[in-house]
């Protein structure tokens, strides 16, 4: 037996997302269904507020609905320091943590050759341009996720740079808390080991 057309379309819009199969996509269009109108209502002007409404910075990439973003017009971050991330979700995760007050930079994904993703697809040739025009940055800082992909994208992102005379850094990483280390991949215990601290 076949959905009626609207819940069918319904089903594969939600197939769309990321993780989202059939079976989950059936469930959420059924809920959806269920749920009172007005509910419905703000939840479709939602997302087309998200697509209307929000862009990306014209300094750093991060999503925002005025430019440039809250955090590149604040005058009160450490201007010192541009911290590189992978997406806009890491910076709203930096920020929730409360430690840091410098500025942002966004990617917008990493270097992936087998995925056709080189430096002309991510946001790599703004950051240069930012670190040319902008003396008062003194170091870096690469924010990457420790996947093959960021480990690739924070070397290649070092080597273009180092040269310009600013400190280049990496977060610190390795062994979570309550971990096994037989269970740790090999780039984790690499980090582990290189991030060593005196006790």
């Amino acid at each position: 037996m076949q959905y009626p057309l609207p819940i069918a379309r319904l089903i594969d819009n939600y197939m769309k997302l990321p993780g989202i199969g059939e079976k989950t996509a059936t469930r959420l269009a059924f809920y959806t269904m269920d749920m009172p109108e007005d509910d419905v209502e703000d939840f479709s002007k939602s997302l087309i507020q998200v697509k209307e409404n929000l862009h990306s910075c014209s300094i750093c990439g991060n999503i925002t609905e005025s430019d440039p973003c809250e955090i590149c017009r604040d005058a009160n971050r450490d201007r010192s320091t541009i911290m590189v991330v992978e997406q806009p979700k890491d910076v709203m995760a930096f920020e929730e943590m409360g430690e840091y007050n410098g500025l942002y930079h966004v990617l917008h994904g990493v270097l992936s050759p087998m995925d056709g993703v080189g430096p002309e697809e991510i946001n790599i040739k703004s950051l240069i341009t930012r670190l040319q025009k902008q003396d008062e940055i003194k170091e870096v800082i690469l924010a990457l996720n420790s996947s093959p992909e960021g480990e690739a994208t924070a070397m290649y992102l070092a080597k273009l740079i180092k040269p310009a005379g600013l400190k280049v850094t990496r977060l610190a990483a390795g062994l979570a808390v309550g971990s096994d280390i037989e269970y740790a991949n090999s780039i984790t215990l690499k980090r582990a080991v290189q991030g060593r601290t005196d006790l």
